[in-house]
């Protein structure tokens, strides 16, 4: 065996992400194990075979040679016109077909329709991605009127989190992305936001004095109810 068709079976049997980090842990787990095994038959008076030098030789596997595995896979998806590719998201790598046959497996799910994002939405997002953790009062700052709406239609779409209240006057709540953002964007973290380093030196306008008031006391039952909804799913 190759060590790029090893990630392949790993990649392709997880339900979730996997980091190059984890994939790493998971294939010298499994040589661990085959020595473990070795070491126990030789200690009850058995003449095992030696392990197979493709599988001993990924004893000290990194995540650097995962890398190399996945670029390798990458290629030879490229070269051969596979429907797939594997890209890195905020948790890890995964595999996705390629937007050129999103038509085709769009007819899979007749009953999903994608929902676009509003301009005042995306503004109040961009707000949440570039300075999170932030209070509502200081989007609103940044945006000159009222954001709870948007701020509610970002949490049902599961987008935007609450993320702790901040150490000011009423314990305003925080504000921030969630790893369902980084997936639907395509980005690993805000790093990869454009200009993130130099946007988030920018100095916002000051917020007013804010105050755990109903409104914000409804968007922080809202986003608990419908935690306490999926879990009871």
């Amino acid at each position: 065996m190759e060590l790029p068709s090893i990630v392949e079976a790993l990649l392709t049997s997880s339900d979730e992400p996997l980091p190059a980090e984890e994939i790493a842990r998971l294939v010298r787990a499994r040589v661990a194990e085959a020595e473990d095994s070795r070491a126990r038959k030789i200690e009850d008076g058995e003449t095992p075979e030696e392990l197979p030098e493709w599988l001993s030789s990924l004893a000290t596997v990194s995540s650097d040679q995962i890398i190399v595995a996945i670029a390798k896979l990458n290629h030879d998806y490229e070269t051969t016109g596979r429907a797939f590719f594997l890209m890195e998201r905020a948790k890890g790598w995964k595999l996705f077909t390629r937007p050129s046959y999103g038509e085709f497996v769009r007819h899979l799910f007749p009953g999903r329709k994608p929902e676009r994002l509003s301009g005042p939405a995306m503004e109040t997002l961009a707000i949440i991605a570039y300075r999170q953790p932030i209070t509502k009062g200081a989007i609103e700052a940044v945006r000159g009127v009222a954001c709870d709406g948007m701020l509610q239609k970002l949490l049902d779409r599961e987008l935007v989190r609450i993320g702790g209240r901040a150490e000011l006057p009423g314990r305003p709540l925080l504000y921030e992305t969630t790893e369902l953002f980084y997936e639907h964007f395509g980005i690993r973290s805000v790093d990869d936001l454009p200009n993130a380093t130099e946007l988030r030196r920018v100095k916002l306008p000051e917020a007013p004095a804010e105050s755990t008031g109903t409104v914000e006391s409804q968007l922080a039952l809202s986003a608990t109810d419908a935690k306490s909804a999926e879990n009871a799913e």
